[in-house]
């Protein structure tokens, strides 16, 4: 029997309290925006809201808890928007939605800074920390696809020093149980045939700086044959699916190519301020289960299809306790 953990990709939206007084202390503008060089006062905040975000998870009864990724004004760009490499210029549209970045220009080599570590470290360091706690990075190729280069000269060059710079990041963290790679652009620009091979082994570099458990979770959609293919080459333990946005060619994929051992499913959306009743979170881990009868997974996670920033903080626990209690429906039916 499959053990089945519920949990979210992470970057959450922040309290509204927190709003409030950050708002306050760093200002409204673009230049107001996180660039790793806070002080005391916004630290402080920070480390507040990290441990009201963690409040919510474990009161929704969450198995996986995150530090909600909360200084991540940016979205999946802020690892390199804080880099001293790094020149961030005018504000771009963030995938197809109307939240907006910063536009990461690299301008120098990607040497390791340890932002998302200190993060984690002040998460894990918390009182009352939770016991299970569950990481989150970028995927190498979304965060090549977010930024611009002018210093490594070609695609794959920059692919390579984007996966060792996150693997440095990643091989700093303390321990957790789990690492989430957030990979949306192998969906919404996937790569070419050749660059679709270095993707993986980008994926390799992160996955090898870990002994966690990594889940590479894409979505907007689903992955085109070839590069599903290329994700399940690379040394990771389960691969996330959107089965919100694109059930069914997720499920085409999955049954015409397999997929690897354990598994993480989309279920719930992460944008929708609709909540799902756990019944029917329930119901689609059984119509998963039930489509996919070459199946036997170890592991599989239960999570919103995407980040959940979009959403206002009510929804956003609400989204919760579904993930929580359709796990916990689901095992009694089992």
């Amino acid at each position: 029997m499959t053990e089945l953990v519920a949990t979210t990709p992470g970057v959450l939206p922040l309290p509204d309290w927190a709003k409030d007084r950050l708002g306050s202390l760093k200002g409204h503008q673009k230049e107001d925006l996180v660039d790793g060089d806070e002080g005391a006062e916004i630290t402080d905040v920070y480390d507040e809201a990290r441990a009201a975000v963690a409040d919510w998870q474990t009161t929704a009864g969450l198995h996986r808890v995150g530090e909600g990724q909360l200084r991540w004004d940016d979205m999946l760009a802020h690892p390199l928007c804080v880099h001293d490499a790094v020149e961030t210029r005018g504000i771009v549209r963030y995938y197809d939605n109307n939240n907006f970045y910063r536009e990461p220009v690299v301008s120098g080599e990607l040497t390791f800074d340890g932002d998302l570590a200190d993060d984690l470290d002040a998460f894990v360091e918390m009182e009352n920390a939770p016991e299970s706690v569950q990481a989150v990075v970028p995927g190498p190729y979304s965060l090549a696809d977010l930024a611009t280069d002018e210093f490594y000269g070609d695609e794959a060059a920059f692919l390579d020093a984007i996966a060792n710079f996150l693997a440095g990041e990643v091989r700093a963290f303390p321990e957790v149980e789990t690492v989430f790679v957030l990979e949306p652009s192998l969906v919404t620009a996937p790569p070419d045939d050749d660059l679709a091979e270095r993707a993986s082994e980008a994926l390799d570099s992160v996955a090898d700086a870990t002994s966690a458990d990594v889940v590479v979770q894409t979505y907007w959609g689903a992955l085109t044959e070839k590069v599903h293919a290329h994700v399940l080459d690379a040394d990771v333990d389960a691969v996330g699916y959107d089965f919100v946005t694109n059930h069914e060619d997720n499920l085409y994929n999955i049954n015409e190519y397999g997929t690897k051992d354990d598994i993480a499913l989309g279920l719930v959306d992460g944008q929708n301020t609709l909540v799902e009743d756990p019944e029917k979170v329930a119901e689609r881990i059984a119509w998963v289960e039930s489509n996919v009868p070459a199946a036997d997974f170890e592991t599989t996670y239960l999570t919103t299809n995407t980040e959940l920033f979009y959403l206002p903080v009510n929804r956003t626990k609400a989204k919760f306790e579904a993930l929580a209690e359709g796990a916990a429906l689901a095992e009694a039916d089992a």
